[in-house]
């Protein structure tokens, strides 16, 4: 951040609409385009409310509350948390409902849990089992605790080759009749992550997907009269939410109430690599023809070093962006004032501080100059910075604060 800002709040600092490049920043940095990010909320919340889907975005993705305000505001029905960590987090900036994609055994998180049901009677949370055991253990340690509040759970269905999640659907159905019969517990619903169990290549990650689906369906089915009200299904990441969408909203038998659910959460900033590929807003064939999402996060660095013909370095590496889903993506050279396309480079190896930009051409840079790259994998770049700030061209409109 610019010397400039020191000692002043967010909003404070906001407020100066400083130029990213005219007013002190210093580089590498990270940041987040307010535009682009508008139109995929926008975009997103669209899509949901056409297809008729609830979206509780995973905000381990941010871990921003600032972003799940925003996510909030333009519809988002809940957050979703993968650890207790997280959880306490989305707590303190008042997150009312919230989805825990994981089976929760801590005695100490649920002893938390259980008081914080009991002081906010507006808290709607629901987790995931996928082991008779485990619903023993929630069920002994919620009772130890004594609240008053019984937790929703739903079964959680995996797959062969995949992550957590049931096997089969016996054990499944085991599972949730478990769970209906423990008496802190309610059976709330059937969910898991279709993406864990994608192997091969890519029309056989679909049609293994869309066979994990029915067998989500059929799981919801065979469980029916258990559940205690209105049944959540669950399931979709950033990769097949179309084909999530497509399972989880075909009509279901009489009487069986659903609320459909989505997961996505990259959707927000997208990407410029691993998303860009797979999304279904990324792909080359934009779901019902709309617009596709647009990648919102970048990295801007300074060339230090033109060692050799065709080679920079440049102030940016593996301390400050994402290189587990593909390297950074150059895109813009700044020179001065003017900024132009930066065609024909790659990033092709990254150290700890530093990049090297392999150039199409031996003067497309100069040391001094600064490099945008397109980063690949959001989930793996917030976690690197503590404060973003949000542009709108050059101009800084805001700052993102994470809590990793």
């Amino acid at each position: 951040m610019p010397a400039a800002l020191h000692g002043l709040t967010i909003a404070e600092a906001a407020q100066r609409r400083l130029d990213l490049f005219e007013d002190g920043f210093l580089g590498p940095v990270v940041v987040l385009d307010a535009p682009a990010m508008r139109h995929n909320l926008d975009t997103m919340a669209a899509w949901c409310a056409e297809h008729g889907l609830r979206l509780a975005p995973h905000g381990k993705t941010t871990m921003a509350p600032q972003l799940f305000a925003d996510q909030l505001d333009a519809g988002a029905w809940g957050i979703t948390a993968a650890n207790a960590s997280q959880l306490r987090v989305y707590r303190a900036f008042g997150v009312q409902r919230v989805v825990f994609a994981n089976q929760l055994v801590d005695p100490a998180a649920l002893r938390w849990l259980s008081a914080e049901l009991d002081r906010d009677p507006r808290f709607e949370f629901v987790c995931w089992a996928d082991s008779v055991r485990g619903v023993r253990l929630m069920t002994e340690a919620l009772t130890a605790a004594g609240g008053s509040r019984p937790v929703d759970v739903l079964v959680e269905l995996g797959g062969e080759n995949g992550r957590t999640g049931a096997r089969d659907l016996d054990t499944a159905v085991a599972v949730g009749e478990a769970i209906a019969a423990s008496p802190v517990l309610r059976l709330a619903g059937t969910g898991g992550y279709e993406a864990a169990v994608a192997h091969g290549d890519w029309a056989t990650k679909q049609s293994t997907v869309d066979g994990y689906l029915a067998n989500l369906r059929e799981l919801t089915i065979r469980l029916a009269d258990h559940f205690t009200g209105p049944a959540i299904v669950t399931a979709g990441g950033s990769a097949y939410f179309d084909q999530v969408a497509a399972a989880i909203t075909e009509p279901w038998p009489d009487g069986l109430e659903v609320v459909p659910v989505l997961r996505s959460g990259a959707y927000l900033t997208h990407d410029d690599g691993f998303y860009r590929g797979i999304s279904p807003f990324g792909r080359e064939h934009r779901l019902g023809g709309g617009s596709a999402f647009r990648p919102a996060l970048h990295a801007w660095a300074q060339v230090t070093s033109r060692p050799e013909p065709r080679l920079a370095l440049l102030t940016v590496g593996k301390r400050d962006v994402s290189f587990d889903e593909g390297l950074p993506e150059p895109q813009l050279v700044r020179s001065g004032k003017s900024a132009s396309t930066l065609d024909g480079c790659s990033v092709s190896a990254l150290n700890d501080q530093h990049a090297f930009l392999r150039l199409a051409q031996d003067d497309q840079v100069g040391v001094g100059d600064w490099i945008s790259l397109g980063l690949s994998h959001p989930c793996t770049v917030f976690d690197k910075w503590q404060l973003i700030p949000v542009v709108d061209g050059t101009t800084v409109v805001d700052y993102v604060r994470t809590w990793f």
